[in-house]
């Protein structure tokens, strides 16, 4: 199996903005969100910041299996 460093890419960004956008909208949802960063608690920071990460690695994950593992 080969795939070129562009595929690759490709996958990880868009996984990277798709997993970004998912996480906060959750976030948002689930009442975790202000109106800016400063405002926010450690608590509602770090509940973000793992919402994103989860979120992008789960549609990487996803992407990554349906257009590069053919």
């Amino acid at each position: 199996m080969y795939t070129d460093f562009l595929s690759v890419g490709m996958v990880t960004v868009i996984g990277l903005m798709a997993g970004t956008a998912i996480g906060l909208f959750i976030g948002y949802l689930i009442r975790q969100q202000r109106a800016r960063w400063a405002d926010m608690t450690r608590r509602e920071k770090s509940i973000n910041i793992l919402l994103v990460i989860i979120c992008s690695a789960i549609c990487i994950t996803g992407l990554a299996w349906r257009f590069l593992l053919n």
